[in-house]
């Protein structure tokens, strides 16, 4: 298979490869690369491809990768890079006539104007005789050089030179911008972040997604926008409802004209859920929302006895009209969550969620596990001393309830047993 440069966008990098992996098991792309030639400090990442067109689909609806060229020359040293290219003559021979342009992109370091001039036309061996174009050529070539992150930079550490073949979508980001967006709430996600989950959970056409936690619904619209079927519940429906149809989910929805694929948003509780159907999920895509907002469930707090309240006219006491509930600890949150996914998604289905941890007390272990998943991806974003990972698992087989019980810590079982 050729060699191809994937060039990244150089923010949110430990999601760039696990994006890169969900859209190549999307798309049906076979791939090659050593997991060891990635590095969090370069946008620049080498992969073997069958064709430009699998390319094309592995970048066409990526919010991390900016571009992909077709490998023609690299090397530490632009002498290298001049040797590879004029190895394999016949390559250029094919795009002759074609218009062209040539850009130097510089990753760490700003290469002057001049300079760029300079190594263009050091490639003028390549005899193109077509026009040089600058807006719409039929051929752009790339020259890519990475000074690497450290600053003040160390010198010149690789260059790459390639056909462009395939653009990503970053553009998309703008469509859902928060800015931009009618109705918002506190854990609204922004629009990159939720873009990327709903690649890496697979969301295409006649697909059913589902979050639990839907808040302000960031998720149902930019799985919606890649063909799925999107629905959403949550325990509190002043989010849902907004103050106004216009100001709500539902004028979302509107906004971005996703009324075909926008089910429905629904009010209850998760724990105590009406869904009596099993493995009809593909995805689950949410953001448990327990450090920000103060996630509830259903039930009172520990040692709280319910106490009616005297009428005074014709207004309901508040407990007769809001079910009491108690803080919903983030442990409780995930377990749940996988218990629920473990039964509801259909095997191959998948549940990416964000998982907040502390940075100095972190550790692999803390990861949640289950005998029906398997986890794909573990990102951190992080923030200082505190940070939140997008977890991505996969369903790899059904999972009975009496396994279920084994596997669940004992306080789950009551859980269950009182359902």
């Amino acid at each position: 298979m050729p060699f191809y440069i994937v060039y990244f966008a150089q923010f949110h990098e430990e999601f760039r490869l696990p994006e890169l992996e969900s859209l190549a098991v999307l798309e049906n792309v076979k791939y090659s690369f050593s997991k060891d030639d990635y590095s969090l400090d370069s946008p620049f990442f080498k992969i073997e491809l069958e064709s430009d067109a699998d390319a094309a689909r592995l970048a066409r609806r990526s919010i991390l990768i900016r571009k992909i060229y077709e490998l023609w020359g690299e090397g530490e040293t632009y002498e290298k890079v001049h040797e590879q290219v004029k190895s394999k003559p016949e390559r250029w021979d094919a795009y002759m006539q074609d218009s062209f342009k040539f850009t130097v992109d510089a990753f760490g370091m700003t290469i002057t104007a001049k300079r760029q001039v300079e190594i263009i036309n050091s490639f003028g061996y390549l005899g193109f005789q077509g026009d040089i174009d600058m807006k719409t050529p039929q051929q752009k070539y790339g020259l890519l050089e990475d000074w690497g992150c450290q600053r003040p930079s160390t010198g010149l550490k690789y260059v790459y030179m390639g056909r462009l073949v395939a653009r990503g979508n970053r553009d998309l980001v703008k469509t859902y911008n928060l800015k931009k967006r009618k109705y918002l709430g506190t854990t609204s996600m922004d629009a990159e972040l939720s873009l990327i989950m709903a690649n890496q959970a697979l969301a295409t056409d006649a697909k059913m997604v589902y979050d639990p936690f839907v808040g302000t619904g960031s998720f149902l619209f930019t799985c919606a926008h890649f063909g799925a079927y999107t629905m959403g519940s949550d325990i509190d429906g002043r989010q849902i409802r907004g103050k106004s149809p216009e100001s709500s989910i539902q004028g979302n929805v509107a906004q971005y004209n996703l009324q075909s694929r926008v089910v429905d948003t629904l009010v209850f509780d998760v724990c105590h859920h009406p869904w009596r159907c099993t493995e009809w999920l593909d995805a689950i895509v949410t953001a448990p929302y327990g450090v920000r907002a103060g996630a509830k469930t259903l039930g009172r707090r520990e040692g709280k006895k319910y106490s009616p309240l005297a009428h005074d006219g014709p207004r309901a006491p508040k407990e007769e009209g809001y079910p009491p509930t108690r803080p919903y600890e983030m442990s409780e949150v995930v377990s749940d969550l996988l218990t629920f996914a473990a039964r509801h998604l259909r095997v191959g289905g998948r549940l990416v969620y964000w998982l907040p941890t502390v940075v100095d007390d972190y550790s692999v272990t803390d990861i949640p596990s289950h005998a029906g998943m398997v986890l794909l991806s573990n990102s951190e974003q992080n923030f200082g001393q505190w940070s939140r990972r997008l977890i991505t698992m996969e369903k790899t087989r059904w999972i009975s309830m009496t396994t279920h019980r084994k596997t669940l810590r004992p306080w789950v079982i009551i859980c269950l047993e009182k359902r």
